[in-house]
Parts: C-alpha cells; sequence; structure tokens
C-alpha cells in the first residue's frame, strides 16, 4: 500500500522524517519496502498565474501564454488546448529537468530555450505526464486557485510515498486510517 506522508500527517503528528517512519513500522512488523519522493527532480519549476494567452502569429494551433511566478515573469509557447486566463499552473524555467513526454522509455530531459515557429520560448507550461505524475499529456495540468503563487512546486506538490508491504494478517492496515493508527502506535 502506498501511503503519502503528506496526507498520513492529516490523521497523525509526525515529528520524525518519512525515512525513520519507515524504519520504525518496519522494526514495528508493518514493512516498508520503498520510499519514491514526489517532486524530487523538480528544480526550476514554480506555480504560476497565466496573465495573457495571445494567438501565434505563425501557427493555427499554438499560443503565447505569459505566466507569472513571483519574480519570474516570461512568455512561453505552447499548444496545450487547455490553457487559459488566470489559470495556476507549473511553470518550468530552462534549465528544469522533467521527463520526455515523447520519448518511449521514461527519460529526463533539461529544457532549454529556444524558437518555436520564430518566437523565443525560455520556459514551459507542464501537463501531468513531464511532471511525472501521470501519463496525462493531452494539456497542462491545472492546479487549483489557492496554489500560492511563486512557490516551488516542489514545496506545494512535492511529497515522500512509503509502499508497505501489507500481508493478509495486517488487513486492519490496508487503508489510510489503519496505518495512521499503527504509526500512531509507533510514535
Amino acid at each position: 500500500m502506498k501511503v503519502p506522508f503528506n496526507w498520513l500527517k492529516e490523521y497523525v503528528d509526525l515529528d520524525v522524517t518519512p525515512q525513520e517512519l519507515a524504519q520504525r513500522m518496519t522494526m514495528a512488523g508493518l514493512e516498508a519496502e520503498q520510499i519514491d519522493y514526489i517532486g524530487d527532480t523538480w528544480d526550476n519549476v514554480f506555480v504560476a498565474e497565466v496573465e495573457k494567452v495571445e494567438p501565434h502569429p505563425d501557427a493555427d494551433r499554438l499560443v503565447l501564454a505569459t505566466a507569472s511566478a513571483g519574480e519570474h515573469r516570461l512568455t512561453v509557447v505552447t499548444g496545450a488546448p487547455n490553457i487559459a486566463e488566470g489559470q495556476k499552473v507549473a511553470l518550468a524555467l530552462a534549465g528544469a529537468r522533467l521527463i520526455d513526454a515523447y520519448a518511449d522509455e521514461p527519460r529526463l530531459k533539461t529544457l532549454k530555450p529556444g524558437k518555436i515557429r520564430g518566437i523565443l520560448s525560455e520556459g514551459m507550461v507542464c501537463s501531468e505526464k513531464e511532471l511525472g505524475l501521470s501519463d496525462e499529456h493531452e494539456g497542462i495540468m491545472v492546479l487549483p486557485d489557492d496554489a500560492p503563487v511563486g512557490a516551488p512546486l516542489a514545496d506545494y506538490l512535492g511529497d515522500a510515498v512509503i509502499e508497505f508491504e501489507i500481508t493478509p494478517n495486517l488487513v486492519h492496515a490496508f487503508s489510510m486510517v489503519g496505518i495512521a493508527r499503527e504509526a500512531s502506535a509507533v510514535l
């Protein structure tokens, strides 16, 4: 069972790291197999607000989106069909390492500034696939309205996910509440 650490903190006061919790739970009989970190590769990716969307002068399917992420304000070229003014989005700046959405095997690529149909694009608005969150690549990932503009995306959405091996004799641990009870008992 995969347990997001931040979700578990909604049920239990945790004053330990994910690694320490995994080790203590394993010693108590609930084996933690691994810890995955969501957002550990999201350097130079910020929460941004789309200020303006204009059609690309030389392409029908592309638009120019101006997005602001605190001190970072740039115009990017995108073909995302779901982009609109006022949305909160994930904005990757040059140097960000993202999943290559068009590669057959998952691999990271470093974002570089480039011209797309004659317009310089120094960043990118990201889909869930490019961030490694899902296989969704039809459009950009739209964040909730309360997302803090300018915050690093890893601080907003990043998390540690502990994967526990649940054996048949521990059916009470097949839910977040069950894992929370176990964590509370261990701590």
